[in-house]
């Protein structure tokens, strides 16, 4: 795992799994690995009562219904769709439910406008059509008909990213469960195994992009997930995808409590700013998630370790804020220096701590930008 850049959850947590996997005499659905009580308790960390020889993490932060509906869908006959806004979790959410399910999280079609029929169908290897014909053998399965053959959990990202011609294929895939390959005179009809279900994500920001059809609704089950609005919930979320970063990074370097509560107060204030804004341009670009958080706080651990003393401080904090969230310029630069002026000083004054610092930073970055 060490000389991967970004391991999979089956592969991250495989000896986890695999043990989970030993103790677990629970009925399973289909061919699942785990039984559903497992995968939530993978997905959600195990607890003093569930009497378990040793402690299973946290690795998802939210609502425990959102987990149980998922894990209920995939059990059915529907596909999951997970919708929310950016940085919520979704897709961590939805590769965590694959993992524990199938042992395998990476058939993935990523949604994106060029993204057509043949990619969650089928395509073909021309070199071997040309040289013996159109076969099975020539054919190139897409990751979903890969995860229809094996009975395993197929994930489409971004889905109303996609056209609605590419999101039409998916409703006899998800009705009939079988795809047909009529360039085929025989054994040309793929038939999904037991098991197989897909899990997609959408954007609620992506509304009016490619609407789903009142079909395609019809064959998925909502799960909506919200924006972490607890600071509690959000700051365990920070925590715990910034001690991933320093083991994967080994880096050796301590995030002061104080530090993580300057960047959760911040993130807090400038939502609000966000809500009571009367026009998009009064707005931050960003969408101000708890990933984005997490983004600027990558960003002032790596520069503190390469750059800096191998100490965070306050100042490189505001400045990787202020380098993060400042995509528009001049409208976003004119938001954050509001910010620092009407908030960040009355608040350095008041408090004192870290926020003098933070404002000296802050203010640093956006002459430096400006």
């Amino acid at each position: 795992m060490s000389d991967l850049l970004r391991a999979p959850a089956e592969i991250k947590y495989a000896e986890e799994l695999d043990w989970l996997e030993s103790i677990d005499d629970n009925p399973k659905p289909f061919s699942w690995r785990l039984s559903p009580k497992m995968v939530r308790l993978f997905i959600l960390g195990s607890e003093r009562a569930d009497g378990l020889d040793r402690e299973i993490p946290q690795k998802w932060f939210g609502d425990r219904s959102f987990v149980e509906r998922s894990i209920v869908t995939l059990a059915s006959d529907r596909g999951l769709l997970l919708i929310g806004d950016p940085g919520t979790g979704k897709s961590w959410l939805a590769e965590l439910l694959a993992a524990a399910v199938c042992r395998n999280s990476t058939l993935v079609v990523q949604g994106t406008a060029g993204t057509t029929e043949d990619h969650i169908k089928y395509s073909w290897n021309v070199s071997m059509v040309i040289a013996k014909g159109q076969s099975r053998e020539s054919m190139i399965p897409s990751p979903i008909m890969t995860a229809m053959e094996s009975g395993a959990i197929g994930r489409f990202e971004e889905l109303t990213r996609s056209t609605s011609d590419v999101q039409d294929a998916l409703i006899s895939i998800l009705s009939e469960k079988y795809i047909s390959v009529p360039e085929l005179d025989s054994d040309n009809i793929v038939f999904a195994k037991p098991g197989f279900s897909i899990i997609a994500t959408a954007n609620s920001r992506d509304r009016g992009v490619n609407d789903l059809s009142s079909a395609l609704k019809r064959r998925f089950n909502f799960v909506r997930i919200p924006v972490v609005g607890n600071k509690k919930a959000e700051a365990e979320i920070v925590r715990f995808r910034t001690e991933e970063l320093l083991r994967r990074h080994q880096i050796e370097l301590d995030v002061p409590p104080t530090l993580l509560d300057v960047l959760l107060r911040s993130f807090a204030d400038l939502r609000a700013s966000a809500a009571a804004a009367g026009s998009d341009d009064e707005k931050l670009e960003s969408a101000l998630s708890t990933a984005e958080q997490i983004g600027v706080l990558e960003d002032a651990i790596l520069h503190s370790n390469f750059f800096g003393e191998r100490t965070l401080t306050a100042h490189t904090l505001a400045s990787s804020l202020v380098g993060s969230l400042a995509r528009r310029e001049p409208e976003d630069l004119a938001i954050l220096n509001k910010y620092l002026h009407g908030v960040v000083e009355p608040r350095s004054k008041e408090e004192g701590g870290s926020w003098p610092e933070f404002l000296e930073g802050g203010r640093d970055a956006i002459a430096t930008l400006s």
